[in-house]
């Protein structure tokens, strides 16, 4: 148990920092100042962007990457940074609702990216905290023990190095688990800014501060900036997490965001050898990270849609608790949430945006497994591009639609994008004007709707809390002071500016009040 100096610490005064960002240096890269021309434009700077940059221009193109703000800072900035083809109990699912075929594809998708990753830190000997470790699904509920069983089964028979356990070195016990050898764990900023250094020179390049707004899709493909630029490419790839460019495929019915949370703990004890999630809800996942001569220990979990449930701090709470039963912790160092694009089956969108249009690609969806996904990308994606195919494009199609793995919950999250579009626009509010420092709420001016926020120095801060993305209400995000969207998961600043996408345009500010 955790002393009790520890259980009066207050979790939100520890300051909202992701471990990554804050152990490495920011980077500095121009933005666009005047039309271009090259062989790629990707849009995006995060896992996926950088690494399907750096292959491509190993390959010999000419490659543009288009960030917003600064690359490597998005959710590859907030991972837990485990890589591996463990994506909780997945592949018996693939297997009755995909079939086998895909089900292969997509195990050797990802124990190949868990390969090339490992064999590019050596080669480049990059330093960047990696090791191999096994990684583990467990559970403490007899419910999950027949689910644990089978996917021991259907792993070890796709070819991955699976094994049935009755244990696992937590100071817990598990009532069943499974373990796949051979993966990994790494500092991933660290890994991906080394690859990032490679990529401009000879006609490559990196912007920083460059807002994609639009792409021109017909002959010649262009990306369009904020400003009015124009990168002109043969080819170009959308990995800016969520699809900016969604209306084509109709993605902002096919994708939802969740947020989880994370705790960066010191703890007494020595953390075992290994990477841990569990089967059942809620989700607790843990892992180790090499920290000033010690471990952080990193726990994680909570998810729940983005915009929704009003007390988000909670979340922290939950985590804070959890780890304090678990481990003897001496302190808490770090916390941060992130977000996360979700498909309806669990399977990423790769490959071409629609069949109409051949040389604008997509990579989005990790659902969580972001650092083999976005490597899977780009391997996907170069292919596509220099060979016009992968050996793993079905399993991955953004055209594919699977009636038993998606039709459900395509009509359920439909379904609640609609009741908050209207009930956001319908309902009154019944909320009071005055406002409290350090407190977000909805009131209404004039019959009019508005976001308010009193920061600590007293000063209000007023927004049209209607999404600029497609006109869903916003809600308050207390643990994060922002205005998240419930419907497709944009999110906003207390001043309106856009710190997630879709949405492409800030909230309206309001002066007068």
């Amino acid at each position: 148990m955790a002393d009790e100096k520890y259980n009066k610490i207050n979790i939100l005064s520890v300051n909202p920092q992701s471990y990554w960002l804050d152990s490495t240096e920011q980077t500095n890269y121009l933005s666009l100042k005047e039309d271009i021309h090259v062989d790629v434009a990707i849009i995006g700077g995060g896992m996926t962007g950088v690494t399907t940059g750096y292959l491509l221009k190993n390959e010999g193109l000419k490659v543009a990457i288009l960030e917003a703000d600064k690359i490597l800072q998005g959710t590859t900035g907030h991972t837990t940074a485990k890589i591996t083809s463990q994506h909780g109990l997945i592949y018996d699912k693939l297997r009755t609702q995909m079939g086998v075929e895909k089900a292969q594809q997509y195990a050797e998708a990802n124990e190949s990216a868990v390969q090339m990753i490992a064999s590019l830190i050596k080669e480049k000997n990059i330093s960047c905290d990696f090791h191999w470790r096994p990684a583990y699904v467990y559970t403490q509920s007899q419910n999950y023990v027949k689910q644990i069983i089978n996917e021991t089964r259907a792993a070890y028979e796709l070819g991955i190095k699976a094994e049935y356990k009755e244990e696992v070195p937590l100071p817990f016990k598990v009532d069943a688990a499974v373990r796949f050898n051979d993966q990994a764990q790494f500092h991933p900023r660290k890994y991906l800014l080394h690859l990032a250094k490679e990529i401009p020179g000879d006609g490559s390049y990196i912007f920083e501060g460059t807002k994609a707004v639009d792409i021109h899709d017909k002959n010649p493909t262009a990306v369009i900036t904020g400003d009015g630029k124009k990168v002109v490419a043969k080819n170009i790839i959308i990995a800016s997490h969520f699809p900016f460019y969604d209306l084509p495929g109709l993605y902002f019915a096919r994708i939802y965001n969740e947020r989880s949370y994370i705790l960066g703990v010191k703890i007494q004890e020595s953390f075992p050898e290994g990477m841990f999630i569990n089967a059942e809800n809620p989700t607790r996942s843990l892992r180790s990270q090499k920290f000033e001569g010690g471990e952080l220990i990193l726990v994680g979990g909570e998810h729940h849609k983005t915009g929704h449930g009003n007390n988000t701090s909670v979340h922290y709470e939950n985590l804070n608790n959890f780890a304090s039963d678990v481990f003897q912790v001496q302190d808490v160092l770090y916390r941060w949430s992130t977000q996360d694009c979700m498909t309806m089956d669990g399977i990423p969108y790769i490959g071409r945006l629609t069949a109409s249009t051949p040389n604008i690609y997509v990579a989005t969806g990790f659902c969580k497994w972001g650092m083999t996904n976005s490597t899977v990308s780009a391997m996907m994606l170069k292919d596509f591009i220099l060979k016009g195919e992968s050996p793993w494009a079905d399993v991955y199609n953004p055209s594919r639609f699977n009636a038993t793995a998606s039709a459900v919950n395509f009509i359920v999250q439909n379904a609640d994008v609609a009741l908050n579009f209207v009930s956001g626009k319908l309902l009154p509010s019944s909320l009071e004007r005055d406002v409290k420092p350090g407190e977000g709420k909805v009131i209404e001016i004039d019959g009019q709707k508005i976001g308010a926020y009193r920061d600590k120095k007293n000063n209000l801060h007023l927004v049209d809390i209607t999404c600029t993305h497609m006109g869903c209400e916003l809600k308050w995000n207390d643990a994060e002071t922002s205005w998240d969207c419930p419907c497709h998961g944009s999110r906003f600043s207390c001043d309106g500016d856009i710190i997630e996408g879709p949405a492409l345009k800030p909230l309206k500010k309001f002066y007068n009040y």
